[in-house]
């Protein structure tokens, strides 16, 4: 049997502040630091797992055309939509839209990280593939 994972999806973030975005992914959000390489406050790559599966991967701002910081825009599966608002909201993160039941049948909310950053979170897994 081949444990080689399925593949996924990245999206990949640029910050001003690297490190306190990290935190505010893992110790708000509830992304898991898989690993992070930096040189005191310059981080070269983060990899940040979401429990469910993939993650993001995020480094410090550089001029290499990869996208300004607070420019990205990401959707996020959940499982239990409603208590992940209570835990991010109770934090003082900056809340774009309330938790809310969608016309196909999502739970969805959505927020603002400190650069700037969209998050949407939902339980929408999205259509099966065909065939």
């Amino acid at each position: 049997m081949d444990d080689t994972p399925p593949p996924q999806v990245w999206p990949t973030l640029r910050a001003s502040d690297a490190r306190a975005l990290i935190r505010f992914l893992v110790d708000v959000v509830g992304f898991e630091e898989t690993v992070v390489y930096a040189e005191g406050d310059e981080v070269s790559h983060a990899q940040l797992s979401w429990p469910l599966g993939g993650g993001v991967m995020l480094g410090s701002a550089r001029d290499d055309g990869m996208g300004l910081p607070g420019s990205t825009s990401c959707y996020v599966v959940v499982e239990d939509a409603d208590a992940l608002f209570e835990r991010i909201r109770s934090s003082g993160a900056t809340v774009i839209t309330e938790p809310h039941t969608t016309d196909y049948g999502s739970r969805d909310f959505a927020i603002r990280d400190p650069e700037g950053n969209h998050w949407s979170f939902g339980t929408y897994r999205g259509e099966p593939r065909s065939g």
